[in-house]
């Protein structure tokens, strides 16, 4: 095991080497091995990595793809071993530690070198006016924290959630906020695919994805939009490749060419090993950012102009008479579509929508996955409102090997919404809840993310509580969320590792360790598990085996259930020492108030898990509020970006998941020892007056006229398509306004920043 870093990277190392046509393979192997030694040492490598997404193991920490009935002995990727060596490391985070680091230096830290100190030991507490953490127990914080809940009134309060929280810390979490009166319940859905929630509600009445596992394998054609898999979610190469196996074409739809939809080279296999590995893409449409909708509205046209020219032989009007609504109005609209304002807006040839078109024609069954490459943008609900559109034309909802896929991020954000984290919860869930326990929920809406930041700005929250994740470095607009946090007069954050979050306080602030996925939670002397819902609706057990990283820690449900018990009291309608000791109590509770986990702690516990209900995909019942699947019409308004300046995306690196931060290398597009990079074709930074390998400062326009700044990165000339570049977050969240949201769902618009490169000036 090596040491964390004593110093930050310095950028002067940066360097860009050719990205390549290819993803994982032995180095990928060679990777992860090397990172898990460096974190945890040999033989807690081998032990652990070899119970990761196993069925008596652990769940994941890193992404939400599912897993098959049949498993390998290594049934993780590279990332996924980044994420468990991240958190099974040796290193640890001591109260010594706190008392030599203050917390102004710490906010000066980059999130790579705050990440790789290792775990928290023990809680911490950093009262006003002082500049560091000092240990404080258990019963202290929890005390801090009900005094300051019970000081001001519920909706000062937000309280925040990261998606990798359980099943049952999730539901007993909402269930502590609404038993204090507020619905303020922000989550990371709400910064990444609470676009899809929103067009799937109104479109289809269940805002999940309606395909399984096995439906990849039965499609004909896979449509991969805005989404890098490679990277973000490396298993679904593999399931990919069996897709292409079996038959399936492939067609990728995104600005930047993404290596593991190139060419995949199964590390599991010998051809994948030594071999040239499995060619996935059979064609990859370089699509202008925002151009998304335009492609779908063009594909429709085309398809509803060669069902009038051959009647009864596109469409499916079978399904379209009896299952769907709006079809006339939808169609009426999209026939006037403008040809120019669809090639202007994608950036693409007519040949190759028509070519799309016809390859669409020839497929029977079709599945469109899509992630943060379409629901970061003002219209991505109308986007996906357009892609649901194109699946409904030909029957492809709720019939093997087709349908929606929005494929999530972190390991439970889909399990945590269906728990209840949610700031606009539904009449019939909040009844079920105040009937199990016996008291009248609050009805009136809470803050979302973005809402929650305005809120802290302007004065309105005392009290912030994160279960998870790194709020900091996760939001948009850096500057004012760490304005805002620091209004706050007590900040609460339960996490596992250092992060930014722990350096941008408020008056007040704690940090309560809890356990991780890797590690044992015994609870009243017995051994818990904690349950976990996937992308494609499947529950299943999370049971970690190490011992954890400190006697000091409390797993996620005792930390909710330690705030609950010091804020409502002896007595409380909610026996929370009782669902601590025992987690089969909560999922009983789970079972009562959600529908579709029906006898849960016996279904859980089946090898495989269950499948929760899914009605447009099991019957083709739609519960919209036309009790059919709506077709929709949304407007194709083509984002023009003023001469001289680009439309910007943030995107991860490879050795990076979420805010997260594994090392500083992105493999598969040539960079190493560095992240201050901007992404630009080469004909747009000749026409700029700029050059390769130039220093420049990316500089936000946004319709209030701040000079949003982030400073000193180096171009990278990139294949990414005219008029786009592309740079990694969090380093360029600063540049994201805070009032630049999607309409309806509200989510920050980090694919779509029109920004214009300026030299860095130097000393």
């Amino acid at each position: 095991m090596s040491k964390p870093p004593a110093q930050d990277p310095d950028e002067a190392d940066l360097a860009i080497a050719k990205h390549k046509t290819w993803a994982v393979g032995a180095p990928a192997v060679v990777h992860a091995l090397q990172i898990a030694q460096q974190q945890m040492g040999v033989r807690r490598s081998a032990l652990t990595l070899l119970k990761v997404n196993q069925k008596d193991g652990f769940d994941c920490p890193g992404c939400a793809w599912p897993e098959g009935t049949e498993r390998s002995h290594f049934e993780f990727c590279e990332n996924g071993a980044k994420a468990v060596a991240e958190e099974a490391t040796l290193r640890r985070v001591t109260p010594e530690f706190f008392a030599e680091h203050a917390v102004d230096e710490l906010a000066g830290r980059t999130d790579y070198w705050l990440g790789q100190q290792g775990r928290l030991t023990e809680p911490v507490y950093k009262a006003p006016g002082e500049q560091h953490y000092r240990p404080v127990s258990w019963d202290d914080a929890f005390r801090l924290v009900a005094e300051e809940l019970k000081a001001g009134a519920p909706d000062e309060a937000v309280f925040y959630t990261s998606g990798r929280t359980s099943n049952e810390a999730a539901f007993l979490y909402q269930l502590l906020v609404r038993r204090l009166g507020t619905n303020n319940l922000p989550d990371c859905s709400n910064m990444c695919h609470e676009s899809s929630g929103s067009a799937l509600v109104e479109t289809l009445g269940v805002g999940k994805g309606s395909v399984s596992l096995s439906d990849l394998y039965k499609a004909d054609l896979i449509l991969v939009v805005g989404q890098n898999p490679g990277t973000n979610h490396p298993r679904m190469l593999t399931a990919l490749e069996k897709a292409k196996k079996a038959g399936a074409a492939i067609v990728a739809v995104n600005p930047l060419p993404e290596a593991g939809l190139i060419r995949f080279k199964n590390p599991q296999t010998p051809a994948g090993v030594l071999g040239s590995g499995t060619p996935l893409a059979d064609d990859f449409l370089q699509i202008r950012l925002n151009g998304d909708l335009a492609l779908f509205r063009g594909v429709n046209r085309l398809l509803l102009e060669a069902e009038d020219a051959a009647p009864g032989t596109v469409l499916d009007r079978e399904f379209i008479d009896r299952y769907t609504h709006g079809f006339g109005q939808f169609a009426e609209d999209v026939r006037a579509t403008s040809w120019d304002d669809v090639l202007a807006a994608t950036g693409l040839e007519r040949a190759q929508i028509e070519a799309l078109a016809e390859r669409v024609r020839r497929s029977e069954r079709i599945i469109v996955c899509w992630a943060m490459g379409l629901t970061q943008h003002k219209n991505s609900v109308p986007t996906i409102r357009e892609v649901v559109n194109f699946l409904l034309l030909r029957g492809n909802v709720g019939r093997a090997g087709a349908g929606v896929c929005p494929v999530r991020g972190h390991s439970n954000v889909q399990g945590d919404r269906t728990m209840g984290i949610y700031e606009k919860p539904g009449t019939a869930f909040l009844d079920a809840l105040g009937a199990e326990f016996s008291f009248e929920p609050p009805r009136e809406h809470g803050y979302d993310t973005v809402e929650a930041i305005r809120a802290m700005r302007d004065g309105g929250v005392r009290v912030f509580l994160a279960l998870g994740g790194n709020f900091v470095a996760a939001t948009p607009d850096t500057a004012v969320t760490e304005a805002a946090l620091r209004r706050c007069r007590l900040t609460v954050q339960v996490s596992t590792k250092l992060n930014r979050s722990h350096a941008v306080t408020g008056e007040a602030a704690l940090i309560l360790p809890c356990l991780g996925r890797t590690e044992r939670d015994e609870q009243a002397g017995a051994e818990q598990f904690v349950t976990v819902e996937d992308s494609m609706s499947m529950v299943h057990r999370s049971r970690g085996r190490l011992r954890p990283a400190s006697a000091h820690l409390r797993s996620e449900v005792a930390v909710v259930a330690g705030i609950g018990a010091a804020l409502f009291g002896a007595g409380d309608l909610v026996d929370w020492p009782a669902l601590t000791g025992n987690y089969d109590l909560i999922r009983d509770h789970i079972q009562r108030v959600i529908p579709g986990f029906d006898d849960f702690n016996r279904r859980v516990r089946e090898p495989d898990g269950f499948q929760l209900p899914h009605g447009p995909r099991d019957s083709r019942t739609f519960p919209t509020a036309t009790g059919k699947a709506n077709f929709t019409v949304n407007d194709l308004a083509v984002l023009r970006v003023p001469a001289g300046a680009l439309l910007l995306q943030t995107v991860r690196s490879h050795d990076q998941y979420n805010t997260t931060i594994y090392g500083l290398d992105d493999r598969y597009r040539g960079v190493h020892q560095g992240r201050r990079v901007v992404f630009v074709h080469p004909e747009d930074i000749a026409e700029l007056g700029l050059t390769d390998a130039q220093m420049v400062d990316l500089v936000s326009e946004w319709s209030d006229g701040v000079a949003r700044r982030a400073e000193a990165f180096r171009i990278v000339s990139y294949p990414t398509a005219r008029g786009c570049a592309a740079a990694y977050f969090p380093e360029t969240n600063v540049l994201v306004p805070l009032d630049s949201t999607a309409d309806t769902s509200n989510t920050p618009t980090s694919k779509s920043i029109v920004v214009r490169l300026e030299p860095t000036r130097t000393a």
